[in-house]
């Protein structure tokens, strides 16, 4: 196991399965202690412990991004705990069955609820651990995001996934973007970094499993954001091949 992260702590939202828990492994393998936040806490227990059986250092943190209540006490928990934090992964998400109409006809619950989670939860629980990721020397944020909230490639014919517009779920990507620009630019003079990552069309229960990439593929770009060196980028999109235009 490499040991390049140890002492550094880690949690990632939405981590008891999928790119979320891919992200915990592989941050774990290379020395990070990780934090699985779940909703559900037996579910976030079974994921620490599969990774534990791997000689990882994990643990799991109940935490549900639209319930201000468990994000709070995991914030009370990990400060209680660790005293600190070093990254911060935003991966919890959601696509609703709803979300897969022409824009005219989805319903606006839809919207509402989209954005509970995958913005509003995103900003609530960045607002909540900053603190402890100011203690950090080198405190990094992930917002996993997607291509599909890339403004330009919507508006491309030749995007490979052009077809898929879900207004719920590519405009709080969209929405995502802003986020990190705008936390980006309030941190700039701290030694915090704030990026977005785009994993692909990764194999997972948010698109039934019919994503061509793997999770380990879909993982890579936001563990490589998370440990980006001192003078790594800030404010930007990404994914594993380089910028991804907003």
């Amino acid at each position: 196991m490499s040991e390049d992260l140890k002492g550094k702590i880690a949690l990632i939202t939405g981590a008891n399965k999928g790119i979320g828990y891919e992200i915990a492994r592989q941050l774990g393998s290379r020395g990070a202690t990780v934090l699985i936040g779940a909703r559900d806490i037996g579910r976030g227990e079974d994921a620490a412990n599969k990774l534990r059986l791997n000689n990882i250092e994990a643990k799991a943190v109940q935490l549900d991004v639209v319930d201000q209540k468990t994000i709070d006490s995991a914030a009370q928990q990990i400060e209680s705990e660790f005293g600190k934090l070093d990254i911060l992964v935003n991966n919890a998400g959601i696509l609703s069955d709803g979300d897969r109409l022409p824009p005219s006809q989805v319903d606006i619950q839809t919207l509402r609820h989209t954005y509970e989670t995958n913005v509003f939860g995103v900003f609530a629980v960045t607002k909540a651990l900053l603190p402890l990721l100011k203690k950090s020397t080198a405190g990094r944020i992930v917002n996993v995001s997607s291509g599909l909230g890339s403004l330009t490639l919507n508006l491309d014919p030749s995007y490979e996934f052009f077809d898929f517009k879900f207004v719920a779920y590519n405009s709080s990507k969209t929405a995502v973007n802003a986020l990190t620009v705008l936390f980006a630019a309030e941190l700039k003079d701290t030694p915090i970094k704030v990026n977005a990552a785009d994993p692909g069309y990764t194999a997972t229960d948010i698109n039934q499993n019919q994503g061509h990439r793997t999770v380990e593929q879909g993982a890579t770009a936001a563990v490589r954001l998370a440990t980006l060196p001192d003078d790594g980028s800030t404010g930007g999109f990404f994914d594993e091949n380089g910028v991804v235009p907003w």
